[in-house]
């Protein structure tokens, strides 16, 4: 997971968000508000409707590559997933920050999985609703999952470039921080389905491989729009968590040290 990059979307579309977003605002009971929410958004989520074929668009293009997943940057993204489920924040159902584009998968995953650090007692608290509970407000507190459209992930998360291919919690156990990336991690299956794994070690190789071609092709002097093409393909590329670590690790990793010490302006890629 990376920081999903701003892509302002039209002002046609925040008002048709905020109009939907408006009648579910207006109902007077919370349980009436999440029944409401599910099924408005059911009912405009589809293709021909103009505000969300719009917010698709924009989402595309948040996407890393050929419209790759926000969350597992690996399969296509074909869903609008809500940050912040809307079975459990139906005031934000329609809220444009709410969004990001994922795969099928990751969103069946995540579902209505949430948690929060309880204001009262600072654990914690997952506030997903159990079958038939009574629908009412979740408890407040701050949320643990990792928000990629207002944080950066690579805060929390490192990658094991040299074997595994897990994500990891950067921050030390016991804290906040451990705690919000190691939820995050788990909720979203991010190490538990073998194929990301061996996806990102070869999003490596590849990326490795397109840098050694490139400091190949700048030592025979080749003209600078060739050069700079590498530097595209690369931003457009999946697994831009890939990317980005071998970045930060390539002064601990023998195989990256000297191609990035011959191209050092790729580490502004």
């Amino acid at each position: 997971m990376i920081r999903l990059p701003d892509s302002p979307l039209s002002a046609d579309a925040l008002k048709g968000l905020a109009e939907h977003q408006r009648a579910i605002d207006s109902l007077p009971d919370y349980a009436e508000r999440v029944a409401s929410a599910k099924k408005r958004f059911s009912s405009v989520n589809k293709v021909g409707n103009p505000t969300f074929d719009d917010v698709k668009a924009t989402l595309t293009r948040m996407c890393s590559g050929a419209r790759r997943c926000a969350y597992c940057e690996d399969s296509c993204a074909d869903e609008v997933e809500h940050i912040r489920p809307k079975s459990l924040y139906p005031e934000v159902v329609f809220a444009w920050m709410n969004y990001l584009y994922a795969c099928g998968i990751c969103n069946l995953h995540k579902n209505d999985h949430f948690a929060v650090f309880a204001e009262d007692t600072g654990l914690l608290t997952s506030v997903q609703r159990t079958w038939k509970a009574p629908v009412v407000p979740p408890i407040v507190g701050t949320p643990v999952f990792i928000d990629p459209r207002i944080e950066d992930p690579t805060e929390f998360l490192s990658l094991d470039l040299r074997d595994t291919f897990w994500f990891l919690p950067r921050a030390k156990p016991g804290t906040v921080e451990h705690a919000r990336a190691e939820y995050t991690i788990r909720e979203l299956r991010l190490n538990l389905r073998d194929i990301l794994p061996s996806a990102r070690r070869d999003a490596y190789l590849d990326y490795l491989n397109h840098l050694k071609v490139y400091v190949h092709d700048k030592s025979q002097g080749m003209p600078q729009a060739h050069l700079d093409m590498f530097a595209g393909r690369l931003r457009a590329r999946q697994h831009p968590s890939v990317w980005f670590e071998m970045k930060r690790q390539h002064a601990l990793i023998g195989e990256l040290l000297l191609p990035f010490s011959k191209a050092p302006e790729a580490l502004d890629w």
